[in-house]
């Protein structure tokens, strides 16, 4: 069985000028990939197979990111289906001179594990192993529009 720590992964991205829109911040489509890369990646740990977007439960952007800044995504399953993953997403704006953080964006993305052919398969269980693991779960079905 695979443990929620297990699919939590952290990334980022640079915003460069060709990364944003007319106002100089993130373009909210670059965001949103972003988002996307990086939650596919924590439900392939999960999974053990390839995995692709099913659908994003809510995306919503509260606060832009400068060029310059840094998005940080943060991802992480945090419930399973037969074949589905739920994964909780958050993107802050981080200085890079300073490592201040903002939180800018929030999403919920369902993803689906494929086998070699291409058809959804069953995913492992995911199990809570620490606290740490819990407090992530709770806030992720807080977080959830479907809980």
């Amino acid at each position: 069985m695979v443990t929620l720590i297990e699919t939590y992964i952290e990334n980022r991205e640079r915003v460069q000028p060709d990364d944003t829109n007319n106002y100089d911040t993130a373009h909210g489509g670059n965001v949103a990939k972003w988002m996307d890369e990086v939650g596919a990646m924590s439900a392939m740990r999960l999974a053990g197979h390839p995995c692709v977007t099913a659908s994003i439960d809510r995306l919503d952007f509260d606060r832009p990111i400068p060029r310059g800044d840094t998005c940080v995504i943060e991802s992480y399953a945090y419930e399973t289906g037969r074949t589905s993953i739920r994964v909780r997403l958050r993107a802050f704006r981080e200085t890079p001179e300073t490592g201040e953080r903002e939180l800018t964006t929030e999403a919920t993305f369902v993803f689906v594990a494929l086998d070699e052919d291409r058809r959804p398969t069953p995913v492992p269980d995911l199990t809570v192993e620490t606290e740490r693991g819990e407090s992530l779960r709770s806030a992720a079905l807080a977080a959830d529009p479907d809980e």
